[in-house]
């Protein structure tokens, strides 16, 4: 029987607390089969990068000092992103660590960003937190199981009680 070796994990890590989970487990996956590693982050709401209740991220504030019009632009939350990937990079203390910036649904720039870098397993994190949303719409999580042809990781984020 022949397996397929993974040589590039893509890890995708939403802008909350949990990311730093997500961010360690992925990279231990990936350091177990020495391969590649892209951090993706794709840009949303506005509200998750500047909201003084967005917990510290992996050793950073989660706030950056923007202007007041800046925290709105794209090019301000792509800022802010690649800011919070570099920090991301650090905390798992890794220079070959790739980092990319996606912008639209989520779901779909992860998958295509799984394809531009040609990886071989995604790595993402499930919170379970908004129920009636997934049931109504479906999770990002979800919608990329549905979406893909390779591998997915899922990561259970859940805060326990």
């Amino acid at each position: 029987m022949k397996t397929n070796e993974m040589k590039k994990v893509l890890i995708a890590l939403d802008y909350d607390s949990t990311a730093q989970k997500v961010a360690e487990v992925g990279f231990s996956l990936a350091k177990t089969m020495k391969a590649e590693v892209t951090l993706l982050h794709v840009m949303s709401d506005p509200v998750y990068y500047f909201s003084n209740e967005n917990p510290a991220l992996m050793g950073d504030t989660g706030y950056m000092d923007l202007n007041s019009q800046q925290k709105h632009s794209v090019d301000g939350i792509k800022k802010t992103s690649q800011h919070f990937l570099e920090k991301s990079k650090q905390h798992l203390g890794d220079e070959a660590i790739q980092t990319l910036v996606g912008e639209g649904d989520i779901a779909e720039s992860i998958l295509q960003a799984a394809k531009k870098t040609h990886a071989d397993i995604i790595v993402v994190g499930s919170h379970s937190k908004k129920w009636l949303e997934n049931i109504l719409m479906g999770s990002v999580t979800e919608k990329v199981l549905h979406h893909t042809s390779i591998p997915l990781f899922i990561v259970p984020t859940k805060q326990k009680k």
